[in-house]
């Protein structure tokens, strides 16, 4: 039997949900040494890092760095025998680059900055790949959108593919948008092996969800937490779904074919297939779980796409993928997470009670 490579990974933002996601999958199937590195700044990233730390074992595979990947020393500290690099540190909503555009640069850019030039001092030449953003394209160069019932529906629109031009409609579309093209051209000009993903939305266990950022989950929670929904726009906006496993078998397999995947960028999503609005979200929710999120709608937020759908088919091309799962399956998936771990979703001073009942 043929010996596994060796594989040392490290995993920028390996904390937070997609990096906790794609940690686990390599301790579980490979025999990878893997390095998180991550500042801990996002809800849920401690219980993140306590999951790794027991499905790793007493072995010494997974190593662990709070950092900051705008801290160049520390970067260049962690990446300096790395085979692999994934990069998921992120300012990751539109409504804090609009507060903090410097903040937001700092992070997306510089970061990113900070790890390819790591990545290119110390000569491993090690495989790179980059999360950015369907915000990168902007409003898609849509025709203007037709208002159903329920959602938006664009007339001569079905997908967005990588030849559609950049338009950066925020300060966060523009830190993605110039960080994954300073990931692609590292690729060009030094040969790094660099892959950047244009990624629709993603779902499913171990996403705490907020306000700005994984809004499936978080329309779910409040849901069954009884909180109530702020709707920002008429609830008509459509989005497609991607399961996180989906995703990670697209990390799996951009890594399988990097001899054909290195230096592209694709967008990533469930595609037509696996497409919901809003208000239908909020209708699916309550057909699984019966419980109906209240809601009240505001204003428009800027950035805000009315219709986006992936089309991942450069990507299919290339390798193989396809999504397996659909909207329903990511729901039942959060579902299933948020009833094994109810006490991280109340207040502190409850959480040791609920904990020490779990314990007895």
């Amino acid at each position: 039997m043929r010996k596994e490579e060796f594989r040392s990974i490290v995993i920028f933002g390996g904390a937070g949900f997609i990096g906790s996601n794609w940690t686990e999958r390599l301790l579980k199937t490979t025999e990878a040494k893997v390095h998180v590195f991550d500042n801990l700044s996002r809800q849920g990233s401690r219980h993140n890092l306590e999951h790794l730390q027991q499905v790793a074992g007493r072995g010494a595979r997974l190593q662990i760095t709070v950092g900051d990947v705008r801290d160049a020393v520390m970067v260049g500290r962690v990446v300096k025998y790395a085979t692999e690099i994934y990069n998921f540190a992120a300012q990751v909503a539109v409504t804090t680059s609009i507060q903090d555009p410097k903040l937001d640069f700092e992070v997306n850019v510089g970061g990113t900055f900070n790890i390819l030039e790591a990545a290119r001092r110390h000569g491993t030449r090690p495989y790179v790949l980059f999360t950015s953003t369907n915000k990168v394209y902007g409003n898609g160069g849509q025709r203007a959108a037709l208002a159903e019932a329920d959602r938006y529906v664009a007339p001569g629109y079905r997908a967005t593919s990588e030849s559609q031009p950049l338009d950066f409609h925020s300060p966060y579309g523009c830190s993605k948008g110039a960080a994954d093209q300073y990931v692609r051209d590292y690729a060009r000009i030094y040969g790094l092996q660099s892959v950047v993903f244009r990624m629709s939305c993603i779902a499913g266990q171990r996403q705490f969800g907020s306000e700005d950022q994984g809004w499936v989950a978080h329309f779910l929670y409040s849901a069954l937490e009884g909180h109530p929904l702020t709707i920002y726009g008429d609830g008509r906006q459509v989005r497609d779904v991607l399961h996180i496993d989906d995703l990670l078998n697209a990390f799996e397999a951009a890594y399988a074919n990097r001899a054909r995947t290195a230096g592209e960028i694709y967008n990533i999503g469930g595609g037509a297939e696996n497409t919901i609005s809003l208000l239908e979200l909020i209708d699916r929710i309550e057909a699984l779980t019966g419980s109906r999120a209240a809601y009240r709608f505001s204003n428009s937020r800027a950035g805000d796409q009315l219709v986006y759908v992936t089309d991942f088919g450069k990507f299919t091309e290339h390798t193989g993928w396809q999504p397996k799962h659909g909207v329903d399956a990511v729901l039942r998936g959060i579902l299933q997470w948020h009833r094994g771990n109810r006490e991280l979703f109340v207040p502190p001073a409850l959480q040791s009670e609920l904990l020490a009942r779990r314990v007895a």
